[in-house]
């Protein structure tokens, strides 16, 4: 029997995508032990409360002004004192920007041990232990930590989670003991592509490679994705070609995702892309290459110039709009 507490990410006035799988992982492994979600914020009317539906046994709901944006000092104290309330064996966040920098605080907090950037949990002859991928994945390290709680954060989309039993989700408001100054304020947020969809959470995407052959040219796909409120991504060979920021990445070295529909365009498929794309439900492969590995992972595919295919996509996706 584990207890699990799950650090859920809110965005928009929602609870990320990610805690779904965090609480449905968790439920797996608990063993009759018990989930509990903890999520922050400075207007939580309503956010979390369907959290049971998940899977979280019980719910905390930590509320103040502070906490409005991401002050990792604020953050951290926030989580910890959660912490050792709830006495959890295992806690764990996504491994996003955010979960990588708030998790190894709040362990260093408590003494704890911390694995960041995981890729699976398992239950272990001494308790829950992590995978986590090294020298680019070329190998998986297991890890185990000797001491309760253990932190791990997991890289988004590394599980396929089923069916989850619905729990009662109790919701309980904590009154955290927090300072009004952390020392600096956030003062603006701006958000890289004015409002795009975020990878991780993106249900349908659209990512194109090298073969684009320059970064004005992914307007193409920026445009197609609107028809279908698709997020744009990008391989590793078009982002180190300058076509594309980092943050648009879909592989080992970049984000893992998890979409209903993936379309590839000008993708050959090499492992690292694969690595991070391969779960999608449905993926579509276009490439004028009929021998590009794509093809043999892909659910249909298109052989073809992409300039030709793309536009052809658009304009079937805005007649189903009607």
């Amino acid at each position: 029997m584990t207890d699990f507490l799950v650090f859920c990410e809110v965005a928009g006035g929602k609870v990320k995508r990610s805690a779904r799988e965090l609480l449905g992982k968790a439920q797996q492994l608990a063993d009759g032990g018990d989930v509990v979600a903890v999520v922050l914020g400075s207007d939580l009317e309503g956010v979390g409360d369907d959290l049971g539906a998940w899977g979280a046994d019980k719910v905390k709901k930590v509320q103040a002004d502070v906490l409005e944006h991401f002050v990792p000092g604020a953050y951290a104290a926030a989580v910890a004192q959660v912490v050792e309330d709830v006495s959890p064996d295992v806690v764990l966040a996504s491994a996003s920007g955010l979960g990588k920098d708030l998790l190894p605080r709040v362990a260093a907090k408590l003494e704890a041990g911390c694995a960041s950037d995981v890729v699976d949990l398992v239950a272990g002859d001494d308790g829950i232990e992590a995978v986590r991928p090294l020298f680019s994945g070329k190998c998986l390290a297991r890890i185990a930590i000797a001491d309760s709680p253990a932190f791990f954060s997991v890289r988004p989309n590394s599980f396929v989670i089923g069916a989850i039993e619905a729990k009662d989700g109790d919701v309980e408001d904590v009154d955290a003991e927090l300072d009004d100054d952390y020392g600096y304020a956030v003062v603006a947020v701006e958000q890289e592509g004015g409002g795009a969809v975020d990878l991780a959470e993106a249900d349908r995407i659209i990512s194109g490679g090298r073969s684009l052959k320059s970064a004005e040219n992914f307007a193409i796909l920026r445009s197609a994705a609107e028809r279908i409120g698709a997020a744009v991504g990008a391989s590793r060979a078009a982002v180190d070609a300058g076509y594309a920021p980092h943050s648009m990445q879909v592989g080992q070295t970049g984000k893992t995702v998890n979409p209903s529909l993936y379309i590839a365009c000008g993708i050959s498929g090499a492992i690292q892309h694969l690595a991070g794309m391969r779960t999608s439900k449905v993926i579509v492969a276009i490439n004028k290459d009929a021998d590009a590995p794509i093809f043999q992972h892909a659910t249909y595919g298109i052989v073809g110039d992409l300039f030709e295919v793309v536009p052809m996509l658009e304009q079937a996706f805005a007649a189903l709009d009607g």
